[in-house]
């Protein structure tokens, strides 16, 4: 099967903090875990470079938007790559093919008549790239930043966006086209009810940009064309054989900030191509840091580098995926990263996996023994039809709790077996090494199902286990009994050593 996953492409006019890293770990979590299931995946992110804000930051500092564009790029790169997230495409709205589809994506709505002249006068944040009424904005500030709108007046090009307000609603009100959660999905319905304005989707002051095929004279407003990039960088209009075959999206992860644009003027740009919608638009919550909103100002804006001085980037990975639940907002705090860390990783899974293979190069001659039961088989298969589950509805707390209540089990059971007692009886020989490969099976299957989260952290585990870092499909990796008795085990070592 094929899964294609993207996420919001990122404003570059200012460096990614660690809400953004929220969403890339999530669809990245994502990714690796349809990868382990052996699906062909594509993860797309980037960029989103034409925008007024990015316009106006680049005059501030003296430079062409271009050249301020290059500059931040490696920002976005580089946190990336220090985090592990696989994506297979990143796409720049400044990349000329994405330009050249954004343009055919114009003159297509053109063609199908969903595009008119219209003189427009109203209020705008440049900000969130908005426009908002007095009744959306009876202070005359943006409801979300916080700051005093535009009053902007000109005659634009307008989307005939209420032509498909009832056909979105009946495709939402019946999942054809899934939000999810639901209470994202309830507040695009009351928008719906409400009644969906046309839009204008083009600015006359705006030098920064996609010119608009239809009116040269106009610049392409920044969210037809950002939200194109889901299309453009899989070949439409460019190569049409791999945009049949990834479109359309299995899911676009975003921020519940931006649902009006992916909910309702998005698939309503597909519909009037003639295009399949995304099965899924899912909207995650925002992190804030001790409990307070991230803001430079009051010192709480903190990069993901700044995380990864302390910790390394399968930490922080962990941490985001446990602590902030996907479907809502969390927080991010230096203590509870540290209790995590101590408690989840060290004390728990660390433990736990020093200990078995400790035992087994103890007991053993670091070789896994051949068993005579399957103890913890009952807790295991419970545990991964669950974790499957909840993988699937990209729940990943959840997940990972359940998985860790297997780690818990497998610590229980060391307690309740003692196999130190049993090595010292040689009529219970057998029973340690039923004891002992339960555990070291515990332990790959662990190493297994944390793949997603701690990618590198699992490989090491696999390393020190002596299974070789090739894993199969999800569906072979969870049989109980993979691991082959007689494997050696590797060089044992502190995973997750102690922090003083």
């Amino acid at each position: 099967m094929k899964f294609y996953v993207t996420t919001a492409i990122d404003y570059i006019n200012a460096r990614p903090h660690i809400g953004h890293a929220l969403e890339k770990i999530g669809a990245d979590v994502a990714a690796r875990y349809h990868r382990l299931c052996g699906d062909e995946v594509f993860f797309l992110t980037g960029t989103d470079e034409h925008s007024l804000n990015v316009q106006r930051q680049a005059e501030k500092e003296g430079l062409t938007p271009r050249e301020y564009c290059e500059r931040m790029i490696p920002a976005f790169t580089e946190a990336w790559a220090k985090l592990g997230i696989s994506y297979d495409g990143f796409l720049r709205t400044t990349d000329p093919a994405h330009e050249a589809a954004v343009g055919l994506v114009f003159e297509r709505l053109a063609k199908a008549g969903y595009l008119y002249q219209h003189d427009y006068e109203g209020l705008y944040c440049p900000s969130c790239e908005n426009y908002y009424t007095e009744k959306d904005a009876p202070d005359f500030q943006c409801p979300l930043h916080k700051r005093p709108l535009e009053r902007v007046k000109e005659k634009n090009l307008f989307f005939k966006l209420s032509a498909f307000q009832e056909r979105l609603q009946k495709l939402i009100e019946t999942a054809e086209f899934r939000i999810e959660p639901v209470i994202r999905r309830n507040e695009i319905l009351s928008l719906l009810r409400e009644g969906l304005q046309d839009v204008s989707f083009t600015r006359a002051n705006l030098k920064w940009g996609v010119l608009s095929p239809v009116e040269p004279h106009q610049t392409i407003w920044i969210w037809p064309d950002a939200l194109t990039n889901y299309i453009s960088a899989i070949g439409y209009g460019s190569d049409e054989a791999k945009f049949r075959r990834w479109w359309p999206a299995d899911v676009h992860i975003i921020g519940k900030d931006i649902t009006r644009f992916h909910c309702t003027i998005w698939p309503a740009m597909l519909l009037a191509l003639d295009l399949p919608l995304p099965k899924m638009i899912f909207a995650h919550g925002f992190i804030s840091v001790d409990g307070e909103k991230m803001s430079k100002t009051r010192g709480t804006m903190i990069e993901p580098s700044q995380v990864l001085e302390r910790y390394s980037a399968d930490v922080l990975r962990y941490y985001l995926m446990r602590e902030v639940s996907f479907t809502g907002d969390g927080d991010f705090s230096w203590a509870r990263i540290e209790q995590r860390y101590n408690a989840d990783l060290a004390n728990d899974l660390g433990n736990l996996i020093n200990r078995t293979l400790s035992m087994i190069g103890r007991y053993r001659d670091g070789v896994v023994p051949k068993p005579g039961g399957t103890d913890l088989q009952p807790d295991a298969d419970k545990m991964t039809a669950a974790y499957r589950e909840r993988m699937g509805e990209l729940d990943f707390s959840f997940a990972l709790e359940q998985l860790w209540t297997f780690v818990t089990r497998a610590n229980r059971y060391v307690e309740e077996s003692k196999p130190w007692a049993l090595a010292k009886d040689q009529a219970q020989a057998a029973r340690l090494d039923t004891v002992l490969y339960n555990l070291a099976e515990s332990v790959r299957l662990i190493s297994v199902l944390v793949t997603p989260f701690m990618p590198t952290m699992a490989a090491q585990i696999r390393a020190q286990l002596g299974t070789v870092d090739n894993v199969d499909v999800l569906s072979t990796e969870i049989a109980w009994g993979r691991l082959a008795p007689g494997t050696k085990i590797g060089q044992i070592a502190p995973l997750f050593p102690k922090r003083t």
